[in-house]
């Protein structure tokens, strides 16, 4: 298969684009009120929830996802989509990677597809990305890497996923991709140095190095 991209830039959206932790975790503590759940103790708990897979944290708990994605549904339009915040450095970096010759950008994330448009379209920040896989797609982010790879035929080693979690590099690397951790999002540098990332940056401006 020939490749349609020379490199392959994998983004996460929550922490890597957008600054949305206290929007996230209001509305995952809705949905585990929703379906039964016991509320979370604390940030940590909820951060947590993303040292591996998002949605196997929720399986360990007993969680429906039927119901708990439901549930997000549900949630979705009403909740207050201005009181986040991009990463407003990273649009430059966003341009420059678009227009290097032969670049395609993508997200891939946990959240809704319907958030990730709406929130990406707020901050002018759509133009940028050709596709979107939420959870709607696949629960795991490890298939929706491979997915990826497998449909524009780049190489594993051209493809970079730009991430702020210790899960999300875990399922980069089961992925055999190239693991991009960033310390301006949830999980801070030392929890995610132990993940073993490819690539642990500061700033934006340095995924033009990589």
């Amino acid at each position: 298969m020939t490749s349609r991209y020379k490199k392959l830039f994998l983004f996460d959206f929550d922490g890597v684009i957008v600054d949305s932790l206290e929007l996230y975790e209001q509305a995952v503590s809705f949905c585990l009120k929703k379906v039964g759940s016991r509320p979370l103790r604390d940030r940590e708990e909820f951060l947590s929830l993303f040292d591996n897979n998002f949605y196997e944290a929720m399986l360990q708990r007993n969680i429906d996802l039927e119901a708990f994605t439901s549930a997000s549904a549900e949630i979705a339009p009403s909740l207050d989509y201005t009181t986040v915040r991009p990463n407003l450095d990273l649009s430059p970096v966003l341009e420059k990677l678009k227009t290097n010759n032969g670049n395609g950008l993508f997200i891939i994330s946990s959240n809704s597809k319907f958030a990730i448009k709406l929130m990406l379209a707020i901050y002018g920040l759509d133009h940028f990305f050709k596709k979107i896989l939420g959870y709607e797609f696949m629960f795991s982010k490890e298939d929706k890497i491979i997915h990826a790879v497998d449909e524009f035929g780049t190489a594993r080693e051209d493809t970079y996923y730009i991430c702020d979690t210790s899960g999300d590099v875990k399922e980069a690397k089961k992925a055999g991709v190239k693991a991009v951790a960033v310390t301006w999002g949830w999980h801070p540098r030392e929890r995610l140095a132990l993940a073993g990332p490819d690539f642990l940056i500061d700033s934006p401006e340095e995924l033009l190095g990589i």
